[in-house]
């Protein structure tokens, strides 16, 4: 059984769904959290003591933005350390370039296909290490 956990901050209902949907393919026992926007995640974060092991980060959201919650997060000592991965729309070379920046550990363009959704995330957890034990790969 995986003890593997992610934290999703995403405000695109149908977005979170396609996320769950592909981590659900990819392995039904990593952990999935929701939040709607980086204040609610930040929020998460500070309350529980259950620490996510990658934080999947949508950066055009309501409250507090992306970009928001990744500068607030890199000041938090004891949740710094989380990798961040930008997941959202844009492609922008700049966008792309400023995350990275500001601490993101990578970033994504979200697909526009269901099926590229589960290749996407399951590349980039495979090629990290996470989530799949040595049975499972």
């Amino acid at each position: 059984m995986s003890d593997r956990s992610i934290l999703l901050i995403d405000d695109d209902e149908d977005d979170r769904e396609f996320f769950l949907e592909a981590i659900e393919e990819y392995n039904p026992e990593i952990r999935c959290i929701e939040a709607r926007n980086g204040q609610e995640g930040l929020d998460f974060l500070n309350a529980e003591k259950i620490r996510p092991d990658i934080i999947f980060l949508d950066l055009n959201m309501p409250l507090m933005n992306g970009r928001q919650f990744l500068l607030e997060i890199k000041k938090i000592d004891h949740l710094k350390h989380i990798p961040i991965v930008i997941l959202t729309t844009s492609s922008d070379n700049k966008t792309i370039q400023d995350c990275l920046a500001i601490g993101a550990s990578y970033f994504i363009t979200k697909p526009d296909k269901f099926s590229l959704w589960v290749t996407t995330i399951s590349d980039y957890l495979n090629n990290h290490s996470f989530g799949k034990s040595p049975e499972l790969k």
